[in-house]
């Protein structure tokens, strides 16, 4: 492979002079927020915004995920799972779980298919969970996306009714945007020699 002739090593936002369209400008906003306050969208904000992953690039359409949402308690019977996945206590694993008012948890819920592969199935998920993120963002709304090992530990899978063949991909932590937080993130120039390349 060779790099891709460019006349700039990086990209740089304030050098752009192309057509910004709407998913664009999205993405360049979009940041991760560790520290949310105790707003959170509704149901019905959230199925409004699920409604649009028709478009996810989806092999022979199988739509092969599924999203739970978490709110009150539930968060605490989450926390008690992760406390037992990570050897810690009760308190630790119910404060993680607890950070944000609304956790969405992506899983991948695969579909028999003799032609689309699992690991497929499991992309399909992983691009619902971006597009949420992004979504989310841009209607106003801090998320985190947190995984980690405990992600598909058998106690949690057994706390979030997960079947056999489902898997987490991710456990979107949603909630109100605090003010100090409530600006763009600087962020440094992509290098694209080194993520661009022609065959």
């Amino acid at each position: 492979m060779t790099a891709a002739k460019h006349t700039d090593e990086s990209f740089n936002m304030k050098s752009f002079t192309g057509t910004q369209g709407t998913a664009f400008e999205a993405l360049l906003a979009r940041r991760s927020h560790s520290k949310v306050t105790g707003d959170a969208p509704q149901h019905d904000e959230i199925a409004r915004l699920l409604s649009a992953m028709t478009s996810i690039a989806d092999h022979s359409g199988l739509h092969p995920w599924r999203v739970i949402e978490i709110r009150g308690t539930s968060r605490e019977q989450l926390g008690r799972a992760l406390a037992k996945a990570n050897g810690t206590s009760k308190e630790k694993g119910i404060s993680k779980a607890t950070r944000a008012p609304l956790i969405l948890a992506v899983i991948a819920s695969p579909k028999k298919s003799k032609k689309v592969p699992y690991w497929e199935q499991e992309a399909v998920a992983t691009g619902v969970a971006h597009a949420l993120g992004l979504l989310l963002h841009e209607a106003g709304w801090g998320t985190m996306w947190r995984t980690g090992h405990a992600a598909r530990h058998r106690t949690v899978r057994r706390a979030m009714g997960l079947e056999k063949r489902e898997q987490l991909v991710a456990w979107l932590y949603v909630g109100g945007i605090p003010e100090r937080d409530a600006k763009p993130k600087p962020r440094k120039p992509l290098d694209l020699k080194r993520h661009l390349s022609e065959l």
